[in-house]
């Protein structure tokens, strides 16, 4: 009977044991984070990701990820790799890839304004490129129709072989092909790549987060410092101290970023290490030509060498041509000047503020003028002071002077004549300390 109590028991703790095992919580993976994740077309989704996958998924290695640790304090920095854009500016922690977006998930509502921007910013320029594209295909067509006439007619121009290459086709067409693509290109300005949309909106959120900053502060600081002006206390000193030190804050911010900005604009080869849309499409290009090369060399060996030698040849030529970063130098430009706007108004704050307490300085020299003017003047009069003290001390002595024999008369000329006496001396060392500039 024993027996089986002990057994019981011992099954009953194995029990309770194993179900505080499974009752326990599973601990996330090492380096995980979430992540939100915007796509091409503006749709959101949270993942939950390790480091590893995003070296793998992004190609950027561990000390870039560095950069975007909320733990870490790194300055406001703009990386352009190989497969993608690392983005640290102000609240703004991302990395653009040619097709998505992956931010640190944060509930910061400035950081919840800047993806609901960038959703926007996205779905519309999606919706523009395809409206654009369908009503280009739709002008090519009524183009090619009042050019060619019926699409009888055309198919037998095609088919006759009245045209050699891309050149001995009518302008209509020629000039509005993609050569990328094979589409027509929409009229009007370039759509900007995605990675370039997303890069303009966190400068756009960065330079909007830092000139709302900038009004706060010039509204708090400007009545402040001339309210300190005409009445200089510890309270005002007290709330110019606090503006100056958010003032050095912000103005420090300001130019991490305008520098980020500058050191863009500077190196082209940065910006040039930045389209990785075209990167991309490059990539896609050399594994197509592969495709077919290797499907034409199973036909004919013949024909493989001279297609070899014109894929080489193309691909020579497509990598040899430097990426048009006038697109991206436009941009960077403009919110260079936005970012440079915001230093100036920054700059003549601190101006300001220096001007300030120049001015307070002038009036606490001129305070302390006065007062040395007055301990002068007390000093003066302590001097002549003690020397009417002295001729009352020496007729106090008990000693014979004729005075005391005289009448009463005598006393009060004596009183009178020593008091006189100290208040001219007063007044001659006065004057004579104005008229040397001492007073």
């Amino acid at each position: 009977m024993a027996y089986k109590l002990h057994h019981q028991h011992a099954d009953e703790e194995s029990g309770k044991s194993a179900a505080m095992v499974h009752s326990q919580p599973r601990r996330k993976g090492i380096g995980t984070r979430v992540w939100l994740v915007v796509s091409e077309s503006g749709h959101t989704h949270i993942e939950e990701v390790g480091k590893h996958s995003i070296m793998r998924r992004t190609g950027l290695p561990a000390r870039d990820l560095r950069v975007l640790d909320p733990m870490l304090s790194y300055p406001s920095t703009i990386l352009g790799r190989e497969r993608a854009i690392v983005i640290n500016l102000e609240h703004i922690m991302a990395i653009i890839t040619a097709k998505e977006v992956l931010m640190v998930n944060s509930t910061n509502p400035l950081v919840v304004q800047f993806v609901q921007d960038l959703q926007e910013r996205v779905s519309c320029s999606k919706d523009t490129q395809q409206q654009a594209t369908k009503n280009c295909d739709t002008d090519m067509e009524d183009a090619v129709e009042g050019t060619w006439g019926s699409p009888s007619i055309n198919s037998h121009h095609v088919m006759s072989g009245n045209f050699n290459n891309l050149s001995d086709m009518p302008n209509t067409e020629k000039g509005s092909s993609n050569s990328a693509t094979g589409r027509p290109e929409a009229p009007g300005p370039k759509l900007l790549p995605f990675e370039f949309r997303a890069l303009e909106v966190c400068l756009e959120s960065a330079c909007r987060c830092l000139e709302s900053e900038t009004q706060t502060l010039e509204q708090e600081a400007y009545p402040a410092l001339d309210e300190l002006t005409s009445k200089i206390s510890t309270l005002n000193l007290e709330r110019v101290r606090q503006i100056k030190s958010r003032l050095v804050a912000i103005s420090g911010r300001v130019q991490k970023v305008r520098d980020e900005l500058e050191h863009l604009l500077d190196d082209d080869n940065d910006m040039a290490e930045m389209y990785l849309t075209e990167k991309f499409a490059g990539h896609s290009m050399d594994h197509t030509s592969l495709k077919e090369e290797l499907y034409d060399e199973a036909l004919e060996d013949d024909e493989d060498r001279g297609e070899e030698t014109k894929s080489q040849h193309s691909y020579g030529t497509y990598t040899g041509i430097k990426p048009n970063i006038e697109e991206l130098e436009m941009l960077l430009e403009a919110y260079f000047a936005q970012i440079d706007g915001i230093s100036q108004k920054l700059f003549h704050m601190s101006e300001y503020v220096n001007d300030t307490e120049d001015f307070i300085n002038i009036m606490l020299d001129e305070k302390q003028n006065q007062l040395l003017q007055m301990g002068v003047m007390l000093s003066t009069a302590n001097m002549i002071m003690n020397a009417g003290i002295a001729v009352v001390g020496l007729s106090g002595m008990n000693i014979e002077i004729s005075l005391f024999s005289s009448p009463t008369i005598n006393f009060w000329e004596t009183v009178i004549g020593t008091v006189g006496g100290c208040v001219a001396l007063y007044l001659i060392a006065v004057g004579w300390g104005k008229k040397k500039s001492l007073i």
